[in-house]
């Protein structure tokens, strides 16, 4: 069984995401300290005067209120830019503008956020956001391509997601918990998305084998934690991984972090991993050739020394060689020593980075700013 946090909120097991626009995020955001917060006043009360005790214990209290004040008032400063209204009381009629609420309580629109997808109209072509409450719901949800626009947004880490609907069964993942690291043949897909324009910000997926299945399409992870073992992050799409965190919890040589599918020279897909951290245990590649046109670029990424110095592995397939494209450009640690790196990778300058650098790789100036 896999797990995907979106920020901190947790979804276990697959997610199938097609929609054309799809955005994860969460309530719990950095505040601007620019903006002015109303506090609480501290002065020392007559009866206070040489009772240290009792005087640190009110300051406690108080500290503590407004830390919750702040809390709240950047939660809804950033609903509010969202065009987000997080009504707090029990179910409504479901809002026509952009708003769905669900509580496993059923202080919301639904009880479930399968429910609540379903709810939405295919062709839908406003921005619509489905607010999840804490609870762990037991449920696998899709979200097909004819319901664009959709924002699942979480509200904290007991916040979760799960299912198991091919456990046991042929062809099925039977595990519990999540796969540990190294298991050849555990399967267990975090997240798959085979849509256009994805943008996921702060989401964490847990797994071990295949645990991020980046099909196809365009897509944006910003500051995300993705863990595995074995391939984790596979697929066919036009992908840029921004200021992420990579994981690995292999035991042993059991695989690579990537293993991108692109079959042709002229197809514009790929994996652009952008200031990103790589730790963890085992020794991994960086990638693997799983299309014979693969190709995967690291930019001033951190690398641990669980990163075998080769580097890249051509999937045992030599002519693959002269066909992938696997690139670093200016990337530290241990891990990032090119000295034993296979030939056939490149070092690239800044020129020849800069177009994996920049958000144009996936197009992002024309889609990202609108998710």
């Amino acid at each position: 069984m896999a797990a995907l946090r979106v920020r901190e909120v947790g979804l276990i097991s697959l997610l199938v995401v097609v929609a054309v626009s799809f955005v994860l995020a969460s309530v719990a955001a950095q505040g601007s300290d620019e903006k002015a917060i109303a506090f609480t006043a501290l002065s020392r009360q007559p009866a206070q005067e040489g009772n240290e005790a009792e005087w640190n214990s009110y300051v406690e209290r108080v500290v503590s209120r407004d830390i919750i004040k702040r809390k709240q008032m950047q939660t809804q400063e950033l609903l509010g830019a969202m065009g987000v209204d997080d009504t707090m009381g029990v179910a409504a009629a479901v809002p026509k503008g952009r708003t769905i609420i669900v509580d496993k309580q059923g202080k919301g629109h639904f009880r479930k956020v399968q429910d609540a997808i379903d709810s939405i109209k295919e062709g839908n072509k406003k921005r619509i956001t489905i607010i999840i409450r804490a609870g762990t719901y037991v449920e696998k949800c899709r979200i097909p391509k004819t319901k664009p626009f959709i924002t699942l947004l979480g509200s904290g880490t007991k916040t979760v997601l799960v299912w198991s609907d091919t456990a046991g069964k042929a062809g099925g993942t039977a595990l519990t918990p999540a796969p540990p690291g190294g298991s050849v043949g555990k399967q267990a897909v975090a997240l798959r998305i085979q849509g256009d324009k994805g943008a996921f910000y702060r989401c964490r997926f847990f797994g071990a084998q295949d645990t991020l299945y980046d099909k196809q399409g365009r897509h944006y992870f910003r500051n995300c934690f993705i863990q595995g073992s074995i391939d984790w992050i596979f697929g066919n799409a036009q992908s840029m991984y921004h200021c992420c965190t990579i994981k690995s919890i292999a035991k042993r040589n059991s695989g690579s972090i990537t293993a991108q599918k692109r079959s042709s020279k002229n197809s514009p897909t790929g994996f652009s991993f952008v200031r990103c951290k790589i730790f963890g245990t085992g020794s991994i590649y960086l990638g693997r050739a799983w299309g014979t046109h693969s190709r995967v670029v690291f930019i001033k990424c951190h690398m641990a020394k669980m990163i075998l110095p080769i580097g890249w592995q051509d999937w045992n397939d030599p002519a693959r060689q002269k066909t992938v494209f696997y690139a670093e450009y200016s990337c530290t640690g241990p891990g990032a020593n090119r000295e034993g790196r296979v030939k056939w990778s490149k070092l690239l300058s800044a020129k020849q980075a800069a177009p994996f650098y920049s958000y144009r790789f996936i197009d992002g100036h024309k889609w990202l700013n609108k998710t």
